[in-house]
């Protein structure tokens, strides 16, 4: 091989959305610290419209999902997107390996996100290496692996639901797809075919690390061999050896200014605010909203709250200006720099998968409030598995009361449970940086995938 300045160039695709893009650039740069030439592909629309913050070891490059102008809010429906997505990504993937060979660094390696299988399909008519990313738990992968072969059958019919590796799960334990039958069809049918083709994949890795899911991990293994490659925060969070990497670079919605977060938590006593935020996905009910608001409120706690511009309208009349000094509330900010403030004593989470993992990543106990998709069964681990959180309880309106919420919120700092649950996040932080560290599990899978491709 001509010396190129880098041991082989690696073409990462995400699946468009916040909770895609993070992790598979992170782990982009990742690869980019070990030698490899690193490129990452977004959506027209998504490069476009938020502009990602310059790299100096990963370059931007764009395909077209059909829908150039408005992503998937220009679709008429989640399948009109799936399917044109596949029928233009499929194309415009194709001539971006094409450009690369042209300009004289041709691609050696699509990392591409398992919810987009035709991806691979494109990388082996190039003769490129393949690897699927998944994105979600090892878990929840695993749920979705038995369902897609036939080994879980649906819709379930009677529980507790055991697959190896894991605790016996009830029905709501399970991914919204799966426990609510029939529920985003479209979804769910992508969720299963992300293991279609898996089988034809150079490697599989599994955003993890393998002391969190070991036991999932060797159960999953022995069917389908996967590398845990996790965590993919910053590095500046963990191990700090990959070179500038101090937040994630692509924000789909607006920051709040840190400063202004920051001057706030400066003021707060260790460990006596409540870090509210339930993703880049969730569309709660005004009831809800309520509820919520008024148990932060009672709770007697600081609350720094992440509202979306779209949801903030369903607050109660003049809450935010009854608040005072005890809240505040943004419409986005940088998660990874909040979450390690010292003032942070609790999270309040939707626990999506990315969420989960920097809350451990970080030692800091959770209240899980799980909405849809992964978000049940990461909740299910959090409580009863990593033992560092607690699960809401919902009313049968499918409503979480105030008086839960301020429960829940108390039970997690004050309680003798909240002691139990801090001393488990802080060990669970200790792994998380034991596995990405030199040596460490994840470390030495990433060195496999980089060794193999510059030999």
């Amino acid at each position: 091989m001509e010396n190129k300045g880098y041991g082989a160039h690696v073409l990462a695709l995400p699946y468009p959305t916040q909770g895609h893009i993070n992790p598979m650039l992170h782990f982009s740069k990742r690869l980019a610290s070990k030698g490899l030439k690193a490129t990452f592909a977004t959506t027209h629309f998504v490069y476009k419209t938020f502009q990602p913050e310059p790299s100096e070891s990963v370059q931007f490059d764009t395909i077209s999902d059909g829908y150039d102008e408005g992503g998937f809010y220009q679709s008429e429906s989640i399948p009109d997107y799936l399917t044109r997505f596949e029928e233009d990504g499929s194309k415009t993937l194709a001539n971006l390996i094409m450009k690369y060979k042209e300009l004289g660094h041709p691609i050696d390696c699509l990392v591409y996100d398992s919810f987009l299988p035709w991806a691979l399909d494109v990388a082996k008519q190039f003769g490129l290496v393949a690897v699927s990313f998944f994105t979600q738990a090892c878990a929840v992968n695993f749920i979705y692996y038995y369902a897609h072969h036939g080994l879980l059958k649906l819709p379930i019919s009677s529980t507790p639901v055991s697959i190896p590796g894991m605790p016996l799960l009830e029905l709501q334990d399970m991914p919204s797809f799966i426990y609510v039958n029939g529920s985003y069809p479209a979804y769910f049918e992508m969720v299963l075919r992300q293991f279609s083709n898996t089988d034809k994949a150079d490697w599989i890795v599994v955003n993890s690390f393998y002391k969190l899911e070991a036991e999932v991990v060797d159960a999953m293994s022995k069917i389908c061999p996967l590398l845990t490659i996790g965590p993919t925060v910053p590095s500046k969070y963990l191990d700090n050896r990959v070179k500038n990497d101090n937040r994630y670079g692509l924000n789909l919605f607006t920051l709040e200014s840190s400063i202004n977060i920051n001057n706030w938590l400066d003021t707060k006593p260790a460990g006596s605010v409540v870090f509210v935020s339930f993703g880049s996905m969730a569309n709660l009910s005004n009831k809800q909203m309520e509820e919520l608001a008024l148990g932060f409120k009672g709770s007697n706690y600081y609350f720094l709250w992440v509202v979306r511009a779209s949801e903030a309208a369903k607050f109660p009349k003049t809450f935010v200006e009854d608040i005072g000094e005890k809240g505040m509330v943004v419409n986005w900010c940088q998660q990874m720099e909040v979450l390690s403030h010292k003032a942070i004593g609790c999270f309040f989470t939707h626990c999506g998968w990315n969420s989960t993992v920097e809350a451990l990543s970080l030692g800091v106990p959770m209240v899980g409030m799980p909405q849809w998709t992964d978000q049940t069964t990461d909740a299910k681990f959090v409580q009863d598995v990593w033992k560092v959180g607690i699960r809401v309880k919902v009313d049968e309106n499918g409503i979480v009361g105030r008086e839960e919420i301020e429960f829940c919120i108390r039970e997690v700092i004050e309680g003798e449970r909240g002691r139990e649950m801090k001393e488990n996040a802080i060990k669970w932080k200790g792994l998380a940086l034991e596995a990405i560290s030199e040596g460490g599990t994840s470390d030495k899978n990433i060195d496999e995938i980089v060794s193999k491709l510059i030999h």
